[in-house]
């Protein structure tokens, strides 16, 4: 199982979410091929219903501490709630460019 199934089943047990998107964003930095290192993370589930931002994004960290441990080096996180993702039509926002060393360089 390669990182990006590993966070997709983590994410899934924990916050049955309604929706799911686990994008390995790595080709986007100075990174050797198939390093997993970046990935950007979208969950939308009714277990962020009572927390603020800051808490949602502590508990993904948490979920994913084993990964952030051994080689995880960026994760963009973005959570909602279902009524959140479908005020805002499911859009996403787009990962910046890298800068720090970026192969557009």
């Amino acid at each position: 199982m390669n990182r990006q199934e590993r966070i997709q089943q983590k994410l899934s047990e924990a916050l049955s979410p309604l929706h799911l998107e686990v994008i390995d964003e790595s080709h986007m930095h100075s990174v050797p091929a198939g390093a997993e290192s970046h990935f950007k993370v979208v969950v939308v589930s009714e277990a962020f219903a009572t927390q603020g931002l800051v808490a949602r994004h502590r508990r993904v960290n948490s979920l994913l501490r084993e990964e952030l441990g051994s080689g995880l080096h960026a994760l963009a996180i973005h959570t909602w709630t279902p009524e959140e993702w479908f005020d805002q039509a499911g859009l996403v926002p787009e990962s910046p460019r890298c800068m720090g060393g970026s192969k557009a360089d």
